[in-house]
């Protein structure tokens, strides 16, 4: 059994197990207070699966894309919780969860996924399908783009206001029964936080 976070969008958190699928998941649709609401949806989405934590084997955790402060508290989250558990953290990039969900509908063909970016800009991602294996096969991105601006316009598309953290959980759960890969364990920012550190200390005047 797996936890599942994603603060890339709102906030979602998740349980969920190869054999008996999403056991619970709760969300938040607010992208200004992931790091107040954090703590509550971890417990509700264990009390409502009727997990305790050193029953689950691992935490996923979404690593974006998504905006610097809200992607961060996410991962913090979920980087912490699988510490002070002793369980290993799972990483898998936040728009497959979305695409996840609609192949696993009976939908096929190529989908595009796009997510608020915030500055007037958007992240998006393309897919072909689903594998064998039920995994959906990103065939660009994530990538940023203005609205206008973004590719595969002939694709269907979903604009996602949250990453759904039982899809996440899914994916990490299928991946790993396939044998196949992670995603790579970096924050997909795809762009520089809005404050950045000095380069050294500051010049005092008198």
């Amino acid at each position: 059994m797996l936890l599942a976070i994603d603060t890339s969008a709102g906030t979602s958190v998740a349980v969920v197990d190869r054999d008996g699928g999403i056991l619970s998941q709760v969300d938040v649709a607010d992208t200004m207070r992931h790091a107040e609401v954090i703590g509550s949806l971890i417990t509700d989405a264990l009390a409502e699966a009727r997990i305790r934590p050193h029953e689950l084997s691992g935490v996923v955790s979404g690593m974006g894309p998504g905006p610097f402060t809200g992607l961060r508290v996410g991962i913090s989250a979920a980087r912490t919780f699988a510490f002070a558990l002793g369980r290993p953290l799972v990483p898998i990039a936040s728009h497959d969860a979305v695409a996840w969900q609609h192949y696993a509908s009976g939908a096929t063909g190529g989908l595009l996924v796009v997510t608020d970016a915030r500055r007037r800009e958007v992240f998006w991602s393309a897919y072909s399908g689903a594998d064998a294996d039920g995994l959906p096969q990103r065939t660009d991105g994530p990538a940023l783009a203005k609205p206008d601006a973004v590719p595969f316009l002939e694709l269907p598309r979903i604009d996602a206001a949250t990453i759904p953290a039982g899809g996440l959980g899914m994916v990490a759960e299928l991946a790993f029964a396939a044998g196949q890969p992670f995603a790579a364990d970096e924050p997909l920012y795809l762009r520089s936080p809005d404050v950045t550190p000095s380069n050294g200390p500051k010049r005092v005047t008198r």
